[in-house]
C-alpha cells in the first residue's frame, strides 16, 4: 500500500487516537494562551499537534488528555485539571469548524459525518479527583470519558507501574472508583498502571477497558507495557489497547538510554519529563554526547503485529501521546505521521478490514460498549458516596510520596 492508498482509507476510517498531551503543551509554553499557539498556523517549531497535520495525518477523533502532575498536591491537582478540561473546550469553541465535541459513539460518527476532529477528554491520573467520587462524577458531566487509574506515582488506592507497591494493585476504595466509572461512562484506562493494577481492575470492571497509550512488554519490558497475560484477557473484557509511539516504550536500547538522559535532566534541578525550552536545551546537550537510539515506523508495527496475534485484531488501536514526550519515532515524527504506519502494516498483510478496526471501529465500540453499561447501571443503582476512609479506613492506602513524575 503507498501513503496515498493509507490516506484515502483513513478518509474512511480515519484514526482515534487515544492520548495527545496539547493542552499540557499549551499549559506550558503559552499558559493556556491559545492565539500565542494558534494550531490552525503551522505549529511545527513548537508542537507535534496542529489542525493541518491532524488532516494530513488522517485523524477523526482524539482523546485529548488532561494531564496534571502528580505532585501538585490535593485540591490543587483538581484545579489544575479544571483549567485543562477548560483548555479543550476553548479549543473546540475557537476552531468549530475542524473540531467537533464529543462525549459519545454518536458524536463519534456524526463528526466524521462532517468532517471534524471528534474531540474527546482523557484525565490522566487518579490523583486528579483527589479521592472524591463527586470530583470523577463532575469530570464526567463536563466531558471526561476515560480516567487513567495512576500516573507515575501510586494513588492512595492504586499501585502505578514506576512506583514501589502500595496496596498491591486497587484497595477496596480502588474498586469502587472503577465501578464508580462504570457507573459514569468513563473507561477504565490501565496505562502507567502496575500490572496487579490492571488485573484487579479487570476483575472489578462491568464495562471494557482502553489502553489509552502502551505498547506491549514482550517486545520492551518497560513496566508501563502491556503483558501478554493481561492482553489476553482483552477478549473476554471488549477491551482495547492503543499502542503507543514513545521510542522509551517500543525500543528497548531506548529505555536505558532515556533513563540516562531523565538522570540529567534531574542532576540539572529539572522535573524529569520536563520539556520547557530550558529542559530541552539540556536534553539536546546530553544526547549530543550520547546519541540517542531511534525507533522507526517498522518498531511501532512491530508491536502492532504482536499485541494482536496476542489480543487479537478486535481489541487493538493506536495512541501516539504526541506532544506529551520529547522524542518519536522516525517517520512518526508529528500527528502527521499515521498514513506511514497504515501503509506499513499494509505491507505486512494487514488487510483494509483489519486496518478500519484499529484505527476507528475498535475505539467507537468500546466507547458504545462504556455508554450501555453505564446507563444500566443508572438505572439499577445511586451514586456512590463511599469515601477512601470509610472504605480503606484512616490514612487510605498509605502510598508512596510523589516522586515528581
Amino acid at each position: 500500500m503507498t501513503t496515498a492508498e493509507a490516506e484515502a482509507l483513513l478518509h474512511e476510517f480515519p484514526v482515534v487516537d487515544g492520548h495527545n498531551d496539547l493542552p499540557w503543551a499549551l499549559r506550558q509554553q503559552v499558559a493556556y494562551d491559545l492565539a500565542a499557539r494558534d494550531i490552525a498556523e503551522d505549529q511545527s517549531a513548537h508542537l507535534h499537534t496542529d489542525l493541518a497535520r491532524l488532516r494530513a495525518g488522517g485523524v477523526g477523533a482524539q482523546f485529548w488528555s488532561v494531564y496534571v502532575r502528580t505532585d501538585l498536591p490535593g485540591d490543587a491537582a483538581v484545579t489544575a485539571t479544571l483549567e485543562q478540561i477548560d483548555c479543550v473546550h476553548r479549543l473546540i469553541e475557537r476552531y468549530p469548524d475542524r473540531l467537533a465535541r464529543a462525549t459519545t459513539a454518536a458524536d463519534m460518527e456524526r463528526a466524521r459525518q462532517e468532517g471534524r476532529v471528534a474531540s474527546l477528554m482523557g484525565a490522566e491520573g487518579g490523583h486528579s479527583i483527589n479521592n472524591s467520587l463527586a470530583v470523577l462524577r463532575t469530570f464526567a458531566a463536563l466531558g471526561v470519558r476515560y480516567m487513567t487509574l495512576t500516573h507515575n506515582d501510586n494513588t492512595a488506592w492504586a499501585d502505578s507501574a514506576t512506583d514501589e507497591p502500595g496496596v498491591g494493585g486497587l484497595s477496596p476504595f480502588g474498586r469502587v472508583v472503577v465501578r464508580e466509572m462504570n457507573r459514569a461512562g468513563m473507561l477504565v484506562d490501565l496505562s502507567h498502571v502496575a500490572a496487579t493494577t490492571m488485573r484487579d481492575a479487570l476483575d472489578a470492571t462491568a464495562a471494557p477497558v482502553v489502553f489509552s497509550h502502551s505498547s506491549s512488554r514482550a517486545l520492551c519490558t518497560h513496566p508501563r507495557n502491556v503483558p501478554d497475560d493481561v492482553l489476553e484477557r482483552l477478549a473476554d473484557n471488549g477491551g482495547v489497547a492503543m499502542a503507543t509511539f514513545v521510542p522509551k516504550f517500543v525500543l528497548q536500547a531506548a529505555v536505558d538510554w532515556t533513563a540516562a538522559a531523565e538522570a540529567a535532566l534531574v542532576a540539572e534541578g529539572f522535573y524529569h519529563l520536563d520539556h520547557t525550552p530550558r529542559a530541552m536545551a539540556v536534553l539536546a546537550a546530553f544526547e549530543a554526547e550520547h546519541p540517542r537510539p531511534e525507533a522507526t515506523v517498522a518498531t511501532v508495527a512491530d508491536h502492532l503485529d504482536h499485541m494482536r496475534d496476542v489480543a487479537g485484531v478486535d481489541h487493538i488501536g493506536i495512541g501516539g501521546d504526541f506532544d506529551g514526550t520529547a522524542h518519536t519515532p522516525r517517520g512518526l515524527d508529528d500527528v502527521s505521521g499515521y498514513p506511514r504506519l497504515i501503509a506499513e502494516l499494509s505491507d505486512r498483510g494487514w488487510s483494509r478490514t483489519d486496518l478500519a478496526k484499529l484505527t476507528w471501529r475498535n475505539a467507537v465500540r468500546v466507547v458504545a460498549a462504556a455508554e450501555d453499561v453505564s446507563r444500566d447501571l443508572r438505572a439499577r443503582t445511586e451514586p456512590s458516596n463511599a469515601t477512601l476512609e470509610g472504605v480503606d479506613g484512616a490514612g487510605g492506602g498509605s502510598p508512596s510520596l510523589p516522586q515528581g513524575a
